[in-house]
């Protein structure tokens, strides 16, 4: 059973229209990776658009992904396959309608980014294609041999600068999306120069990324910490699918290092994994071998530590061609020589790290969530394009489309009648009160970090997650009605939002399916084979009644 939780207030901090600057635009995107950019760059010329960016605009997930976008180029490539590869990873938890539409799209995505100057690994004069686990042919683009998110990111920032109607703010915390009358109307927004403004729009784009310093073990930028799910639960999004979490099988393991992502490709151009032993032992637990989804090779690890009794496994190129390897993975080769490895020769110390956040806030297909005036593309969103588990190389894909789908139909919103940005002020929301003792903010941080990664981690069980909802409840009743007056605060309060939200929807999905593995019903059920859907409850703060069609009672769930 797990513990109820007091519901986070509507905003997490208290403020007074009066005294807060006002700034004003048609549309906001809240996010600089590649799904808010799209976004950003599909607007008509005649809108402004404002771009909100946590961090520097090139510190995103987008710009760290190695692998690729995975596109139909080749002409004995089909777009059914593509969109049966995608389907089998999802493990029935797909919707076919938007694998179909992202699949057959993403030629196109592809020319566009080329357009913009985005130069792609090339095979004489054709784009060059590599595979990944759980493709059954060769269909993913690539860049600087395994820094494709750089190369990327570089040619669609360059477009952004570019475009007069468009201005960006880095180093800018969102700390709540602002609504009044039901509907969406921008954002809180802070910096440390500025502190707390109010940006009011006409449209607002989500596309803040994913929440992989939710774990201890991750393959995410610092600035991953699931913001962007929990200020929408706030708002009144509904979230779905939040026991998803995709781990990453190889990740470079060197103690007191980074946790650095070593991209699938290099398993797609055909390393092995061994253990401790030397032993390879993939073939034995999937048909696939090193290729299975990612999902099944992460388990497969997992379990391979556990009977060597050792923290990792090993990576091994060492019989496959050293020029090859090197031209392939230069980004890598530097990366191990900083640690006096050689990628032709040693063997590589892995092992899985939190990498996607699958679950994250409902859209359709044209990136519309469930609150008026707010759209959502990118890591934060659950589409329905990667049910269970994700297709490696689909993540870029579907911020791509879907950031682009975002931004056609937020241009036929303002073709038509908008409420007026500002009639009527939101009422202040209600002072909380500080805890009476100060808050060891990255003790409780760190705690929470080790205890998703122990008990909601790769394998969970009721015990592990009746002990996490335990943990994560208590913390909550002292975190969430503390005033903050910065960012450490806020986003710890994200935190747990978020991960009370995963903890609840892993404790109700009673078997395994896709990333969500539990040791104590290891097999899918048909029951299951639907969504988990959260959406928070009306709150006295509110500044208009809620939708009843729109809530559940505090703490429950809806499935559908």
């Amino acid at each position: 059973m797990i513990d109820s939780l007091d519901l986070p207030r509507r905003y997490l901090i208290p403020f007074d229209p009066r005294d807060l600057p006002h700034h004003f635009a048609d549309v906001l995107v809240i996010g600089g990776g590649l799904a808010g950019l799209r976004g950003a760059l599909g607007i008509d010329s005649r809108a402004r658009v404002l771009v909100v960016t946590k961090d520097q605009i090139r510190e995103s997930n987008s710009s760290y992904a190695q692998g690729g976008i995975a596109s139909v180029l080749d002409p004995e490539d089909h777009f059914e396959d593509h969109v049966a590869d995608t389907i089998a990873a999802g493990k029935g938890l797909c919707d076919p309608v938007v694998v179909e539409t992202v699949v057959r799209e993403a030629p196109r995505r592809i020319a566009e980014l080329i357009d913009w100057g985005t130069a792609f690994d090339r095979e004489g004069d054709q784009v060059a294609l590599g595979r990944e686990g759980g493709h059954s042919r060769a269909r993913i683009v690539h860049a600087l041999g395994d820094a494709t998110g750089r190369e990327v990111m570089r040619a669609v920032i360059e477009q952004a600068r570019a475009r007069p109607n468009v201005r960006i703010w880095q180093n800018s915390l969102t700390i709540d999306l602002l609504s009044f009358e039901g509907r969406c109307r921008g954002a809180i927004v802070w910096d440390r120069r500025r502190g707390p403004s109010l940006i009011w729009a006409r449209a607002t784009l989500l596309a803040t990324g994913g929440a992989g310093q939710l774990y201890r073990e991750s393959t995410n930028p610092a600035i991953a910490t699931a913001d962007g799910h929990a200020l929408a639960y706030r708002a009144g999004a509904e979230l779905r699918d939040m026991e998803f979490v995709q781990f990453h099988p190889t990740v470079l393991y060197i103690a007191g290092s980074a946790r650095h992502l070593l991209t699938e490709a290099i398993r797609g151009e055909g390393a092995y994994l061994r253990d401790k032993d030397g032993h390879r032992f993939m073939p034995e637990a999937h048909p696939d071998a090193e290729l299975a989804p990612r999902d099944d090779v992460s388990r497969a690890i997992v379990a391979q530590m556990s009977k060597t009794q050792h923290p990792c496994v090993y990576l091994d190129l060492s019989h496959l061609d050293p020029a090859l390897v090197r031209s392939r993975f230069p980004s890598i080769d530097r990366l191990l020589q900083g640690f006096g490895l050689d990628i032709t020769r040693d063997q590589i110390p892995v092992r899985p790290g939190a990498h996607y956040m699958i679950g994250g806030v409902s859209v359709d297909l044209d990136a519309r969530t469930n609150v008026p005036g707010l759209w959502a593309a990118g890591e934060v969103t659950s589409s329905g394009l990667h049910g269970a588990n994700r297709l490696a190389s689909n993540s870029l894909l579907e911020g791509l489309v879907f950031g682009a789908r975002a931004a056609e139909d937020i241009n036929r919103s303002l073709d038509h009648s908008v409420p007026p940005l500002l009639e009527v002020p939101p009422i202040a929301a209600a002072q909380r009160q500080d805890a009476r003792e100060p808050l060891d903010l990255t003790d409780i941080r760190n705690s929470l970090r080790a205890l998703m990664w122990r008990n909601v981690g790769i394998t969970r069980d009721a015990r592990g997650l009746e002990e996490a909802a335990r943990q994560v409840a208590f913390w909550c009743r002292y975190v969430l009605p503390h005033r903050f007056d910065g960012p450490d605060g806020w986003m710890l309060q994200n935190m747990l939002t978020v991960a009370h939200l995963m903890i609840t929807a892993a404790s109700l999905r009673e078997e395994s399916r896709g990333t969500h593995c539990r040791r104590d019903y290891p097999e899918p059920r048909p029951e299951w084979e639907r969504a988990i859907r959260f959406r928070r409850p009306p709150l006295p703060e509110d500044s208009a009644p809620a939708d009843p069609a729109l809530t559940t009672e505090p703490d429950r769930v809806g499935t559908s």
